[in-house]
């Protein structure tokens, strides 16, 4: 079973992964000004990423895409089979179809341009940290749709969508949209407390991980539609 989330009382433990030094310097001096957050690790690339956090089990792994020996893609593939995964957020400067789908699709719970402002990276660890997960405002629903509309998708789980309840099954559709509980809430005027039980209810009927498992679940099953 993967970690409880951070809390207050603990620290968020982060390892950063890039095959470039002066980034994996850059984002350790942002995030150990932090007080709820602490690099355990770096790697420059994705096999000794993989080393590294089965020595440190850090709670969120920063990763780049483009690595030499085993490529971000390949490592959080590899990370997803830990019995304690940690969760990965992917900061890359492509913001091309396949790295956002790829990603979501090898397990990463959040997809991030390194170009994003110092806020919005902490933002988004503590996001991923809380179990939670996300994508940069660059990285929108035509990003996700373009891509799976030229794949053949899979619907050999799409039975599973019938174990939903009509409520559930309309949150899906807005959460496969990228929109948030808050705004969810205020699609379908219920609190958003109500809408955060819905979307735990669904992952767990649907066995799924998290949001980013949801999007590419409803997309790759044809529950939504490119375009719809």
């Amino acid at each position: 079973m993967r970690r409880a989330a951070a809390t207050d009382a603990r620290m968020i433990r982060i390892v950063i992964v890039d095959d470039q030094d002066l980034i994996r310097a850059g984002f350790r001096a942002i995030i150990e000004t932090q007080p709820d957050m602490t690099v355990v690790s770096e790697a420059g690339n994705g096999r000794d990423a993989i080393d590294a956090c089965r020595d440190v089990k850090p709670d969120v792994v920063l990763m780049d895409i483009r690595m030499p020996v085993v490529d971000g893609i390949g490592a959080t593939k590899e990370l997803g089979a830990f019995a304690e995964p940690p969760r990965v957020l992917v900061l890359t400067t492509f913001d091309h179809d396949e790295y956002v789908f790829a990603a979501l699709q090898a397990g990463a719970s959040g997809f991030l341009l390194k170009n994003a402002p110092r806020d919005q990276l902490l933002a988004a660890v503590r996001t991923v940290a809380s179990g939670d997960a996300l994508l940069a405002p660059s990285i929108t629903r035509r990003l996700i749709e373009s891509y799976v509309s030229t794949h053949e998708r899979s619907h050999s789980q799409a039975e599973a969508i019938g174990s939903l309840s009509p409520r559930e099954r309309d949150v899906l559709t807005h959460l496969a949209r990228g929109l948030s509980n808050a705004e969810i809430g205020q699609a379908l005027f219920l609190s958003e407390a109500t809408i955060k039980t819905h979307v735990a209810n669904l992952l767990g009927k649907l066995r799924l991980r998290d949001r980013a498992q949801a999007i590419v679940y409803a997309y790759e099953t044809g529950f939504t539609r490119p375009g719809a």
